[in-house]
């Protein structure tokens, strides 16, 4: 790789990692599904995907158009504000479930591979925050870069995903051993919760204010 793509390319994964490295909803979900070793990579790899198809969406324009639509946003902003708020509501249940407080290998995963699938589909497209970060500010950024380098920033953005979510999603083992106990379960779902329905209020609250404004 030439040495003028190498800026663009380390800029859009400092980037990327700066945007994801946060608590949200999606890593909520990722490190929980690690924690419970269900389907670690399907998660993992979604997530990813998902991601990377958003930048590149992003940067190659349609970052501008989503931002310009009060339609799309609403849409986006209502639609994942549901999505929140019914998850964080199963995950309140869990809580106060035993039947979702066992951490140890081996046990058989309590949810389909299916359902894994379309809660990671939700997590990754139904939360307008990802598009926020993924189609607007990544695609906006990336969007003022000359053609040839647009590639490498995009890319670099796309790296840290994936470095990101595999991380998350494989080195949350290392925290199994705190969870063997029901409490930490109880704790974890708790907060999960508080987390969904805290941006689900979020949501709601900025989309009244764009109203009222």
């Amino acid at each position: 790789m030439a040495a003028n793509s190498l800026t663009p390319l380390f800029q859009g994964l400092g980037l990327g990692a700066g945007l994801i490295i946060a608590i949200g909803a999606q890593n909520a979900y990722v490190l929980r599904q690690g924690l419970r070793r269900q389907y670690i990579f399907a998660t993992a790899l979604i997530c990813t995907l998902c991601d990377m198809t958003l930048i590149a969406l992003g940067v190659g324009g349609l970052g501008f158009v989503f931002a310009q639509s009060l339609f799309l946003t609403a849409i986006a902003t209502w639609g994942g504000a549901t999505f929140l708020f019914l998850y964080g509501l199963r995950s309140f249940r869990a809580a106060a479930t035993a039947n979702s407080l066992n951490a140890e290998t081996g046990v058989k995963p309590t949810i389909s591979l299916k359902g894994v699938i379309i809660a990671a589909l939700g997590f990754s497209l139904l939360n307008p925050h990802v598009y926020l970060d993924t189609v607007v500010l990544v695609g906006s950024i990336g969007g003022r870069y000359p053609s040839n380098e647009r590639v490498a920033f995009a890319s670099g953005a796309m790296l840290a995903s994936a470095l990101w979510f595999f991380s998350l999603a494989y080195g949350a083992a290392w925290l199994a051993p705190l969870f063997q106990r029901p409490i930490a379960w109880r704790i974890l779902d708790t907060a999960i919760g508080c987390v969904m329905w805290g941006i689900a209020a979020s949501l709601i609250w900025h989309a009244l204010g764009a109203y009222q404004a």
